[in-house]
């Protein structure tokens, strides 16, 4: 039995969130503001620098959003104080990556390149040192979006199994594949 949703969610300084009469909850922090609407079952309540997620009974549908409204204001608050950052290498001969402010050009192999727009809520960065693989660096205060853009470019080229090119996570563990053994006369 997951207890996500018992946990408390402890506000650091600098942090204001406001619950409005429609179960809005906003979170304000030194990086950003973001909103997250949350179920009319669920209560939120908050008392000296603490939040709570409040169910109303135990039925399997309220135990479910208990956690995942939790997890989503937890997110939230990390997300205005630190922020999120996720990066991407991109293994291949001749793969190649770089940007124009939230403009992502990448060479994967293909016979044309792909440009993708990333949304503005995410700052991208890309970096091509010698001798190494070029990298994708995305940084957002939003987790949601982050993770979905971030599994978005993967899948322009996802990672093949016998040599491992494609687009990965950094320090993402692939499972390799055996190639074809040679036959015995």
């Amino acid at each position: 039995m997951s207890r996500v949703g018992k946990a408390p969610i402890t506000i650091p300084a600098g942090v204001t969130v406001t619950v409005s009469n429609e179960n809005l909850v906003t979170v304000k922090g030194p990086k950003g503001e973001l909103h997250q609407a949350v179920d009319s079952d669920i209560t939120v309540q908050q008392e000296d620098g603490v939040l709570t997620v409040v169910r109303p009974s135990d039925q399997k549908r309220h135990k479910a959003l208990h956690g995942l409204y939790r997890a989503l204001i937890n997110n939230m608050v990390v997300g205005v104080t630190e922020g999120y950052k996720v990066e991407q290498e991109l293994v291949g001969v001749g793969y190649r990556a770089s940007n124009q402010g939230n403009t992502l050009d990448l060479v994967l192999g293909y016979s044309h390149h792909y440009v993708f727009q990333v949304p503005k809520e995410i700052k991208v960065t890309t970096a091509s040192e010698k001798g190494q693989t070029p990298k994708i660096i995305l940084e957002s205060i939003d987790k949601q979006l982050i993770g979905q853009v971030a599994a978005k470019i993967r899948s322009l080229r996802a990672p093949e199994p016998y040599k491992g090119k494609g687009i990965k996570f950094v320090g993402e563990v692939l499972r390799r594949k055996a190639g074809k053994s040679a036959s015995k006369k």
